[in-house]
């Protein structure tokens, strides 16, 4: 029988996988099939394309089909959609131009990935609505703020009040959804002259963050002439053949387009056809191998479950780093050498403008207690730089630990941009892939010179602070 290592999908997971396994047999064949052209690609950098700051589509990949073909001898096949995984037969089928074929497997890797939701709002298949989940969709993001800056665009006769302080304003767009594509669009398309409106249906944005980083992300975006419409469900995107209006229970706003960026889901339709068991979350299951339900398949990136490594639950944290890492320890399981893919803490991080905020572990004390623990917070805001060196700012920071054990749980930290709130969420990092207490923390040497930070890092500062409540 024949042993080829088979991936379905070819971005993070899959070509990490793939690059791995060839690494570490080189004799040995293997067969990737995506269903689009574009391989290997940071889709992260989607809002900086549509933005301007990268230029060309082709920056944002890594690796071309070319070279994986030519330089790492994988057989990548593009264009070509697997329909169908039979785990009994050991084969997959795939669907192309030229027609269907059957591939058989030894090992057999699902990296499926995610897709962006669509919510159930009327008038989503309007024209002048987009999501933002693929090259295709970063393409046709750019194209329509270019024909926009051009004077090509689609104006209302009412363009909103912001127009009249913004320079070259093209006109009010909608942007449905507070989190992390939300915010990153609303930038590309403020800096574009664009009117912004941003909805939440929520009573703040950055849900996943702390209300006092929410809150200061929320007021640095109203300052950037951004309208935030919060605890504001979208309803309808009325209009005619194209969108015209959001309209909310209390608003009808005059837009000219609207990105939905509401949140993305698994694609596990392909796992589900083949009677791979999902988890909890709506994900595929897998094992610390990365292996599902069925023998010598496994999953990875966007489609599939983690571990989380403070509640040791399964978790869906769709991000690029755990795609790659577990992806990585899958090349590596599948040629010989059995490896973990690790646990995730659900660390990840924004530019909102002139902000960063970052979050990692469990902040939700809701989540919190479902897991077992009591937990108690501090906020604290600390110079992000000696306080003599000309330069330097705030970092505010949120850092929640359990009552009884001391345990950290969690940080949600926020910082002028390049004042350092992202990187210094890593400490804390740290402290939760060890189980390490707040006092722990408060004992970790972290580095100090006056253009860095002070002498206690803000994130001692908030492990004394919460320490001390923790002593009381």
């Amino acid at each position: 029988m024949s042993d080829p290592f088979v991936v379905v999908g070819g971005d993070a997971a899959g070509m990490s996988a793939a690059s791995k396994a060839r690494r570490e047999a080189p004799d040995r064949e293997i067969v990737v099939f995506e269903k689009g052209e574009w391989v290997s690609y940071g889709a992260c950098g989607l809002p900086y394309y549509v933005k301007g700051e990268i230029q060309s589509l082709e920056d944002l990949v890594s690796v071309t089909p070319e070279e994986f073909r030519e330089e790492r001898d994988i057989d990548l096949r593009t264009g070509h959609e697997v329909v169908a995984v039979d785990t009994d037969e050991r084969t997959v089928t795939a669907e192309s131009e030229s027609g269907t074929v059957t591939q058989s497997y030894g090992d057999l890797l699902l990296a499926t990935g995610s897709e962006a939701v669509v919510p159930p709002i009327d008038g989503t298949d309007r024209e002048g609505v987009y999501t933002l989940g693929s090259m295709s969709d970063g393409k046709e993001l750019r194209e329509y703020v270019a024909r926009a800056r051009d004077g090509e665009g689609f104006q209302q006769p009412d363009r909103g009040p912001a127009c009249r302080y913004l320079e070259d304003c093209t006109g009010p767009v909608g942007v449905v959804g507070g989190g992390y594509i939300g915010i990153e669009m609303a930038e590309a398309l403020a800096e574009n002259g664009f009117e912004v409106n941003l909805f939440q249906r929520g009573d703040r944005v950055l849900k996943g963050f702390s209300d006092e980083t929410s809150e200061y992300v929320a007021d640095h975006l109203r300052d950037k002439d951004v309208a935030l419409h919060l605890d504001a469900e979208v309803e309808e995107l009325a209009g005619g053949d194209r969108v015209e209006t959001v309209v909310t229970a209390d608003d009808r706003i005059p837009v000219e387009m609207v990105l939905l960026g509401t949140g993305v889901r698994p694609r596990t339709d392909l796992a589900e056809a083949a009677g791979i068991e999902l988890g909890e979350t709506g994900a595929i299951s897998a094992d610390a191998y990365r292996e599902t339900s069925a023998l010598d398949v496994y999953a990875a990136g966007d489609c599939a479950e983690a571990t989380h490594v403070v509640t040791g639950d399964p978790t869906y944290v769709p991000l690029a780093l755990t795609a790659n890492r577990h992806g990585r320890a899958i090349g590596q399981t599948v040629t010989g050498t059995p490896t973990e893919g690790g646990g995730v803490a659900g660390t990840a991080a924004v530019k909102a403008f002139d902000v960063e905020a970052a979050r990692t572990g469990i902040l939700d004390y809701e989540a919190a207690r479902a897991a077992g623990f009591d937990p108690v917070s501090e906020t604290v805001t600390a110079k992000s730089r000696a306080g003599y060196y000309p330069e330097g700012g705030n970092v505010r920071l949120t850092l929640t630990a359990d009552r009884d054990s001391g345990r950290v749980l969690g940080a949600s930290l926020a910082s002028e941009y390049g004042e350092g709130a992202v990187h210094r969420s890593h400490a804390v990092v740290a402290a939760l892939s060890e189980g390490a207490t707040v006092a722990d923390l408060e004992n970790y040497d972290l580095a100090y010179a006056p253009p860095f930070n002070t002498t206690w890092d803000p994130v001692l500062v908030a492990a004394k602070v919460l320490g001390g409540q923790l002593r009381d």
